[in-house]
């Protein structure tokens, strides 16, 4: 999902959904672009803040996780494949 100042709170953001783990991982290494969205995090998602100095190959590799953690089989043989 993209997020442009959701309900005021400043930030350019992306919310993906990660695997078992990625969340805590990624916030507790770099809480500046990444944090705990509101409505999906305690899910285990994660906010990626398009605002801060990420790499677009970071960000690139994040929404490729976030796809496979919720596409269908089939989807996901065909970007396997």
């Amino acid at each position: 999902m993209f997020h442009n100042n959701h309900h005021g709170d400043g930030k350019l953001a992306l919310w993906c959904a990660a695997e078992t783990g990625a969340q805590q991982a990624l916030v507790a290494a770099n809480p500046e672009c990444y944090f705990v969205p509101a409505y999906v995090g305690h899910r285990g998602w994660v906010g990626v803040r398009l605002d801060r100095s990420l790499a677009w190959t970071e960000v690139a590799e994040i929404l490729t996780d976030a796809y496979r953690a919720v596409a269908p089989a089939k989807l996901l043989a065909q970007l396997e494949g």
